[in-house]
C-alpha cells in the first residue's frame, strides 16, 4: 500500500471511530433513562401512569 494512502486510511479510520463513539455512548446512556429500564429488562406495569415518547 501506498505510504500515503496508508496515512489517509488510518487518518479516516480515526475520525470515524472518534465520531462514533459519542453517538454510541450518548444512546447507550440515555435509552435506558428514557425506557425507564434497559430494553428487554420486565418492568412492573404500573397503573395509570401512561408514558408517550413524543
Amino acid at each position: 500500500m501506498h505510504p500515503q494512502l496508508h496515512h489517509f486510511v488510518r487518518q479516516f479510520a480515526a475520525v470515524v471511530v472518534a465520531t462514533l463513539v459519542p453517538v454510541v455512548l450518548t444512546t447507550f446512556v440515555s435509552l435506558p433513562l428514557n425506557l425507564g429500564g434497559h430494553p428487554g429488562e420486565l418492568r412492573a406495569a404500573v397503573p395509570g401512569e401512561v408514558r408517550h415518547m413524543t
